[in-house]
């Protein structure tokens, strides 16, 4: 078993044809999605904007994926791997990928042709954003549907937008190599919400733009998408919060943002705990929110100290933070 993982891990192809040296890494991963995969890697070969390597990361599929990319052999790198998650395939595209900016598209994702150059050319003209996304268009079983309100999408400092859940949708993003990489890539040890993680890492560290035309198309609805799949996305959301704490990169006034939803999200988790006959998780979750704010949890602590010092200071030179760009 082991020698056949290691030769399908080595199976590489190549580029498109005329591509030299790539602009843009575009990275697909899947896991037994065969049904979806050909019309992701058909939007990606369809874009006007050619300068791009095409990676397929196979996360461990056992359908028939592999006879599925037979087709695209001389277009794409094909990595296979034993199954560990999104955040890993994705981190393995990005220790492959050789061009200056990244963009991921899910398997049960579409890209409009023009998506990549309208992203590339936004980046090269625009060298403090780091990361640009799109606008989306989504099906549900086959159906189209109006995103609610609450997934409104905003250009400039959005941290605090992205608190209540993720407005970024992987496949709309296109992101810089070295910022990815400085940050640290996806965490693995998230087994959902790994995308909300990332997003909050950069935006409280940077400003985001988003491109307001639809370049995406998001096809949901199926038993096998991931938010169907994990119960309780708030816990891992909770995780992902506690990190931006001990980040010593949030002003003020994000820092009291992410704590009132924090404090919001350990309240209903704790509530749904205490009433699923979970009373010691209950108490973990609806105590956390004040241990933060005393400094009583370690991982916090020295940012709490931190974010106390920077506070006094501000206060003393009469220092307001800007208003959140919407």
């Amino acid at each position: 078993m082991f020698l056949l993982f290691f030769i399908k891990g080595i199976v590489s192809m190549v580029n498109p044809k005329g591509v030299q040296k790539p602009k843009v890494s575009c990275i697909i991963t899947t896991f037994n999605r065969a049904s979806y995969l050909n019309q992701a890697i058909e939007s990606i070969m369809a874009q006007n904007f050619k300068a791009f390597e095409l990676i397929v990361v196979d996360d461990g599929s056992t359908d028939h994926t592999g006879s599925t990319l037979e087709g695209h052999k001389k277009a794409i790198h094909y990595i296979f791997q034993p199954n560990r998650g999104a955040s890993a395939a994705r981190n393995r595209g990005l220790e492959m990928a050789k061009g200056e900016y990244i963009a991921y598209l899910d398997s049960d994702d579409l890209w409009d042709p023009h998506k990549l150059s309208l992203q590339t050319r936004f980046l090269d003209r625009n060298p403090d954003y780091p990361l640009c996304y799109t606008e989306e268009i989504w099906y549900r079983n086959g159906i189209r549907v109006n995103p609610r309100d609450r997934h409104r999408k905003y250009s400039g400092h959005i941290f605090q937008k992205c608190l209540p859940l993720c407005i970024i949708s992987p496949s709309s993003a296109m992101i810089r190599r070295k910022t990815l990489v400085d940050l640290g890539g996806f965490d693995e040890d998230l087994p959902a919400a790994e995308d909300y993680d990332l997003w909050l890492r950069v935006t409280c560290r940077y400003p985001v733009y988003l491109l307001p035309l639809p370049l995406i198309t998001k096809r949901g609805g199926h038993s096998d998408q991931l938010s169907r799949k994990v119960a309780n996305l708030d816990k891992y959301r909770i995780q992902a919060l506690i990190k931006t704490f001990s980040s010593g990169m949030l002003t003020p006034k994000d820092w009291q943002a992410a704590w009132s939803e924090l404090s919001t999200k350990c309240r209903i988790y704790g509530n749904g705990c205490q009433s699923h006959g979970r009373p010691e998780e209950a108490e973990h979750y609806l105590s956390l929110p004040q241990m933060i704010l005393t400094g009583s949890n370690p991982e916090c602590k020295a940012e709490i100290e931190h974010y106390c010092s920077l506070n006094d200071k501000m206060q003393s030179i009469g220092f307001k933070s800007a208003h959140i760009s919407a």
